[in-house]
């Protein structure tokens, strides 16, 4: 055991301790009366040497750059600090794990949603086109549930960090008036980083000013849900001092969360949310009625449930963009979470891997939130981690720069099936290719198959009648060899050997809608079992589309009632390993009683089977599907 400068850790081992000296080291005349505080390493992770019960806890209202009330001052957040008591002595300065969040205090709970019955399509009324105008979200919304202190500070105060739990502009004890992901958000969420960072004003509760001369100006952000989306939102702006995020079941574009290639979607197990809903909850009842009401009834207005239509609305919440990121990224996010839908972690993961940003990714099989702090991964060279030593271990390397070899292990942690965690080099799989199944069928009425040779050369139509408002999803996908008037189905031979999806598979569907001006369109990828099997299938991933948004998300174009068109679109992305025996199957409908808009059934719709087609991101292509 070693003592060194602060920060001038250059190395550590994978086992044995190594104890940082936090202070400037004193002048050989005049040797130190006591000595200073330090950091503990042990097997490359920051130890709990510093006392909780001692900890520094103070209030601090952090002065941002807008007026989301527009009441003429600029809005203050509220932000609560834990630090170790030794900051506050002999120079110990500490890095700051920071979560912000809209849930602290204060949500109402009991927000009227708008019915998604309704007797036809809005966009049925539509009589021209429209484009782009001129330039948790949380399971656990309804308890308002947030990382408050005995999480965060529990674990990282002891181990020489600062914990910063803030409070969004518009909610609980902070100034203003939600805004649901836009810029504004974002400034006041920035401004905490950069008064950590000697860059904006703080003033206690009396009003006199705070500086933070405790922190070393190094920010990791941290959350799950919108808590979680809060850093990806920093992190586009390239703040200083931000080092790292560690965005867990995060959104990186709200239009993706409430929208789905123009139609309107809802967030698994909230029918009826959206934008406005969202702003009402955090901003609590008082606020969102009172002061904050124009505000609220201006993202009711803007935010357009009638197109579905991608705008500058949505773009303002829209994090898609990582050409300013300075910040790494350890993506955490859960392969079935069908609240934050995955093409929100792949979207963003994307961008990041276009802007070479340092990044890992976790992936587990649960839903919405973490795998679980005991979740544990066993490396290629022996070693295993939990989750949890996982996210401490990369705090420590950007924060407080513990050289500890975590970027030189596997990008990628995806938990199988089996429940058992793999590594992988990336994500997708960069062994995954394309494979497109063709639609083919012999019958109108039968349900169809899957094939990647030639499809027959019948030129077979097939139609279904939409009732999706009173027949659940599960129901319409069961017994996939039987016909159903209310969807069609398609299937594979049985695979010879397991088959693994790594991305997004892509529906390319020829389709007409014969008796009305618009259509939902639903599509399942599902795992069928094995032949004969009398279980219910299992869902593999989902995607929605608006016909009338068949070029892009941006702009309705008017379908004619009996015309064939060409739609295409992407479900949402999935790691998935079909086992051999099983089938691959694909089921087409309409209205998602669980997601989209619910009209009066009777909708007519007509597939050309032969000029449809499901492409498959099939890690080793067309050799593993034997058919």
């Amino acid at each position: 055991m070693r003592r060194l400068p602060y920060l001038a850790l250059l190395g550590v081992g994978v086992s044995g301790a190594l104890v940082l000296n936090a202070g400037p080291a004193p002048a050989a005349a005049q040797p130190a009366a006591t000595t200073p505080p330090d950091i503990v390493v042990s097997d490359g992770m920051t130890q709990p040497v510093f006392s909780l019960a001692d900890a520094i806890e103070e209030r601090v209202y952090v002065q941002t750059p807008v007026d989301t009330d527009r009441d003429g001052r600029l809005d203050r957040v509220a932000i609560d600090i834990s630090r170790p008591r030794e900051t506050a002595t002999q120079g110990f300065k500490v890095p700051v794990i920071f979560e912000h969040s809209p849930y602290r205090k204060g949500t109402w709970g009991n927000v009227p949603y708008p019915s998604v019955l309704v007797d036809d399509l809005p966009q049925n009324g539509l009589t021209r086109r429209s484009g782009l105008r001129a330039l948790d979200v949380e399971a656990q919304r309804a308890v308002a549930k947030a990382n408050l202190p005995g999480s965060l500070d529990d674990y990282y105060v002891p181990r020489g960090y600062a914990v910063v739990l803030g409070q969004s502009v518009g909610t609980g004890d902070s100034d203003g008036c939600p805004t649901s992901g836009d810029q504004a958000e974002t400034l006041g969420t920035k401004a905490v980083v950069d008064w950590l960072n000697g860059r904006a004003k703080g003033y206690d509760a009396n009003g006199t000013p705070v500086t933070a001369g405790w922190t070393t100006g190094a920010v990791g952000m941290t959350g799950v849900s919108y808590n979680g989306t809060l850093p990806n939102q920093v992190a586009t702006t390239g703040v200083e001092g931000l080092k790292t995020i560690v965005p867990v079941s995060a959104i990186s574009s709200w239009y993706d969360y409430y929208r789905a290639n123009g139609l309107v979607v809802a967030p698994g197990t909230y029918q009826g949310e959206d934008t406005d809903i969202l702003a009402q909850y955090t901003a609590g009842q008082a606020r969102a009625e009172g002061p904050c009401a124009d505000e609220i009834a201006e993202i009711t207005e803007e935010q357009d449930r009638v197109t579905g239509d991608y705008s500058k609305f949505w773009q303002d919440r829209d994090y898609l963009d990582a050409r300013d990121v300075e910040a790494s990224v350890f993506v955490v996010h859960g392969l079935n979470d069908w609240n934050v839908k995955t093409e929100h972690f792949a979207g963003w993961w994307d961008e990041l891997a276009k802007r070479d940003v340092p990044r890992k990714i976790w992936l587990h099989q649960g839903g919405h939130g973490g795998p679980g702090s005991n979740a544990s991964v066993t490396l290629p060279d022996g070693r295993a981690w939990t989750y949890k030593q996982t996210e401490n271990r990369w705090f420590d390397y950007w924060l407080w720069n513990v050289r500890n070899g975590i970027m030189d292990e596997p990008t990628a942690v995806l938990q199988r099936e089996d429940r058992v965690y793999t590594t992988y080099a990336n994500w997708p799989d960069p062994d995954a290719r394309e494979v497109a199944l063709k639609f083919a069928a012999t019958d109108a009425a039968d349900p169809g198959t899957l094939t990647s040779g030639k499809p027959p050369k019948a030129k077979v139509e097939q139609s279904f009648v939409d009732e999706g408002r009173t027949i659940h999803p599960d129901t319409l996908v069961a017994n996939p060899d039987t016909a159903s008037p209310n969807r069609l189905a398609y299937r594979s031979p049985v695979l010879a050997q397991n088959v693994r999806i790594s991305g997004r598979p892509e529906m390319r569907l020829r389709m007409a809608i014969d008796n009305k001006p618009d259509a939902n369109l639903t599509a399942y990828l599902v795992d069928l079992g094995p032949a004969g099997s009398t279980a219910a299938p299992k869902v593999v991933t989902r995607g929605w589309m608006d016909p009338q948004n068949r070029k892009n998300s941006s702009r309705t174009e008017l379908v004619k009632q009996g015309k064939l068109y060409d739609y295409r679109w992407t479900l949402e992305p999935k790691d998935y390993i079909f086992q051999a025996g099983h089938r691959i199957g694909v089921v087409v409908f309409s209205s998602d009683q669980e997601y989209t808009l619910l009209p009066l059934g009777g909708t007519e719709l007509r597939v050309a089977p032969n000029d449809s087609e499901l492409r498959l991101p099939v890690v080793g292509g067309q050799a593993v599907l034997g058919f």
